[in-house]
């Protein structure tokens, strides 16, 4: 018959949430880049700089965390094929 309301199902991909998270934190980088831009309106340096460190920021995480991501979905089944040693004690 059908599945059971209480049966156990696996959970689905956690790389999934760590994707769209580096998605939503390119978005805000790049949104806040848009908006902090010196050549429309001119504004104090420091806050300037403070809009352009923190888009700076998001975007590099994003970035770093979408590569993270693409790499172990993408990646080597085996890693140590390529010579990576395992430094877990």
């Amino acid at each position: 018959m059908g599945t059971q309301p209480y049966e156990h199902h696996e959970a689905g991909d956690p790389t999934a949430v760590r994707a769209a998270l580096g998605l939503a934190l390119l978005a805000a980088g790049g949104w806040l880049l848009n908006t902090a831009r010196p050549w429309q309106r001119p504004g104090h340096p420091l806050l300037l700089a403070a809009g352009w460190t923190v888009s700076g920021a998001l975007l590099v995480c994003g970035l770093v965390l979408l590569a993270r991501c693409v790499r172990t979905v993408h990646g080597s089944p085996a890693p140590e094929g390529r010579g990576i040693r395992d430094r877990r004690p």
